[in-house]
């Protein structure tokens, strides 16, 4: 596993994002971890977390892209710390965007926030998790709507491995089939098991044998 994987996981616990106990999920699973992006709130972390997403777009998508999408809420701050973090590490100038719950119609009118979207436009879309899939399905046909723009992929922190919407596979394999785009993660979570299973973390054993065996129960049931 590369080196920024492995601080990235540690990143997560130390900011206290990636939780472990029992936790009931917006789908209604019970599950014995839990993610919560909207955990990043000072200006030290929104830096590091656009550095890791920034680093991981750029081993999976290259420097081809002109706009990173992120999806309201969660996805506006992580927008606006990639594209910050691309042009310190990578010297590009990405141009950020994101939506509105709810149409303007004065003033800067319109269903967008920060940069336009115009014909020829090369898109990454920016999300903290993906369970299901649903979000792209709201996010998908707003980016079509701008006109002809190519979306590229998608970036997720976490892949959690769980089965999408269709139930047969996993939720950014389901991405892949119907949009025809690259879904990806900056880490997966067997990687996060791998990494802090007896391992300690913020001086505590994150992962011990009572949790470990708890992630592989959840994933007997629900895991792709």
């Amino acid at each position: 596993m590369e080196r920024y994987k492995e601080e990235f996981i540690e990143f997560m616990v130390e900011s206290d994002v990636l939780k472990f106990g029992d936790f009931t999920l917006k789908s209604g699973r019970k599950s014995p971890f839990f993610m919560n992006a909207g955990a990043y709130v000072t200006g030290t972390q929104l830096m590091r977390l656009g550095e890791y997403y920034a680093k991981a777009i750029h081993e999976n998508f290259g420097d081809d892209f002109d706009v990173l999408f992120g999806p309201a809420y969660k996805g506006i701050p992580l927008s606006v710390a990639c594209v910050i973090a691309y042009a310190k590490l990578y010297g590009r100038e990405i141009r950020y965007c994101s939506n509105r719950k709810e149409e303007k119609d004065h003033g800067d009118a319109g269903i967008l926030l920060g940069s336009k979207l115009k014909d020829g436009d090369r898109v990454v879309i920016i999300e903290d998790v993906t369970t299901s899939g649903k979000s792209i399905e709201e996010t998908f046909p707003i980016l079509k709507a701008q006109g002809s723009v190519e979306v590229v992929g998608l970036m997720v922190s976490l892949n959690r491995m769980e089965v999408g919407l269709g139930g047969k596979m996993g939720a950014l394999d389901e991405i892949r089939e119907k949009y025809g785009i690259e879904a990806r993660a900056i880490v997966t979570m067997q990687e996060v098991t791998e990494h802090l299973y007896n391992r300690e973390c913020q001086g505590r054993i994150v992962i011990d044998d009572a949790i470990k065996t708890a992630i592989d129960e959840y994933y007997r049931q629900y895991g792709c």
